[in-house]
């Protein structure tokens, strides 16, 4: 199977979970440039139409 290009890999799902929560996957090159870990808590801001995820600061 070929690889997706670029802007198709970044393109993704929302997907309900059982409990009602809505859940996202991050593309894995985007986590490991952030040096970001599972289970590390991150903050998500609605920014006008849009959303920003940042790293937790507690």
């Amino acid at each position: 199977m070929a690889r997706k290009r670029l802007e198709e890999r970044n393109v993704r799902k929302l997907r309900k979970n059982t409990g009602g929560t809505v859940l996202v996957s991050l593309p894995i090159e985007l986590v490991r440039s952030l040096k970001w870990r599972d289970g590390q808590k991150v903050v998500i801001k609605k920014r006008g139409q849009g959303m920003v995820i940042e790293d937790w600061k507690g």
